[in-house]
């Protein structure tokens, strides 16, 4: 039978997790009506966590689990999780290490079935996070929401509900770098928001090195934005107004008599002239790369959505 919900977690390394999560979404499920099952992302992990996973499988026929042949990432196993998920009405994604609490999934289903297509959760304080961690977090959605042409709410987390359109519309997009925090805002839909308190870890340590989570920011701007090609065009832009007001300046002071040291004007106008010329010619030829770069990723010009049948049943 066609699960309504579907509750998908990727897992790299949470043997200790993996267990006592599963019997949290169990117990969450009986608060939700109807049935539910537990998709599990094993990420090539390196420790039990496969082992144990394959045993819950055994044990509660609503989990299944799926092992990747190696460690591709959080973003593929998230991936793999929606198009993976059978659910009928909607799918939840949450991480396997007890941060994201499973209690709140009732309360985002509430959400859902007053009409939100997508339920997305706000990380309202963090349990014991770095000074690091913080700083560069609130960084990333300053910068990410400055340069891309989709906002994100900060302290947007992969803890969200989407309705079954919304996941089918996900798995429709075919690139293959994938961002899905932005990816998730960019498809539209009605969306609220809800606030959450980041609990401590079940165990275990973060997977997310500073190495992680530059890659992971610089990963979703390149996806967002292409105002770093337009750079150069802008710097030419400023290059030529300089030029404008040295000019100005050189025939001002001629006018006024001013002693000008021969050849330097002409020298550092021509100076000025090349390096500008040269920005705006890379200036051109990046927006031709933006364009192609925005082709490429083939994304559709617009997204229908279906009339809205609101699930009483669910």
């Amino acid at each position: 039978m066609t699960p309504k919900f579907s509750f998908v977690l990727p897992a790299y390394n949470e043997e200790d997790s993996v267990v006592a999560m599963t019997e949290r979404l169990l117990a969450v499920a009986e608060q939700i009506e109807g049935t539910v099952e537990i998709v599990w992302i094993n990420d090539g992990s390196s420790d039990a966590t496969g082992m144990r996973l394959d045993s819950l499988t055994q044990r509660y026929p609503a989990v299944r689990v799926f092992h990747f042949s190696r460690n591709f990432g959080h973003m593929a196993a998230l991936c793999a999780g929606l198009e993976c998920a059978r659910a009928s009405h909607a799918v939840i994604t949450l991480d396997a290490d007890g941060q994201h609490p499973p209690e709140m999934i009732p309360q985002m289903v509430r959400c859902w079935q007053e009409g939100a297509d997508i339920v997305q959760c706000i990380r309202e304080q963090a349990s014991k996070s770095g000074v690091l961690k913080k700083v560069t977090s609130r960084g990333f959605y300053k910068v990410f929401n400055l340069l891309a042409d989709t906002d994100i709410p900060e302290g947007a987390a992969d803890f969200r509900l989407l309705d079954r359109q919304v996941v089918d519309a996900l798995n429709t997009l075919p690139e293959r770098v994938r961002f899905i925090r932005g990816l998730v805002h960019w498809v539209g839909f009605r969306q609220v928001s809800i606030p959450y308190s980041e609990k401590e870890r079940l165990a275990g340590t973060t997977k997310y090195s500073l190495k992680h989570m530059f890659t992971f920011a610089l990963n979703g701007i390149t996806s967002f934005s292409v105002r770093p090609l337009r750079l150069s065009f802008v710097l030419s832009l400023f290059v030529i107004l300089s030029i404008a007001l040295y000019s100005g300046y050189v025939l001002f002071a001629l006018a006024a008599g001013k002693d000008i040291s021969p050849g330097w004007t002409s020298l550092v106008f021509i100076v000025l002239f090349l390096g500008a010329a040269q920005l705006l010619v890379i200036g051109i030829a990046s927006e031709y790369l933006a364009r192609l770069y925005i082709e490429q990723k083939r994304r559709p010009v617009y997204i229908v959505r279906k009339p809205d049948s609101r699930r009483e049943d669910a």
